[in-house]
């Protein structure tokens, strides 16, 4: 029977995102390519790439990402 005050063993699923980020998901997918690319431009400048980073380590830090995660993010973004 279903419960629905279980929790979600697979948080990287479509279910687990916040209403926000499924918003965020649904705007990308409806920009054209250059719009993402220049998106993308400016996420990852070196000053926000600090930010970024930043949060990672605060997740990390109160557990809501693991090591493993971390050092993979670090790594697909070049840090």
């Amino acid at each position: 029977m279903w419960n629905p005050f279980k929790k979600v063993k697979n948080s990287g699923s479509n279910m687990a995102m916040g209403m926000m980020a499924k918003i965020a998901m649904k705007k990308m997918a409806k920009m054209s390519p250059q719009e993402q690319q220049k998106m993308a431009r400016e996420a990852f400048k070196p000053e926000n790439k600090d930010k970024t980073l930043a949060v990672m380590e605060q997740m990390r830090k109160s557990g809501q990402i693991t090591e493993e995660q971390y050092n993979l993010a670090k790594q697909k973004l070049g840090l």
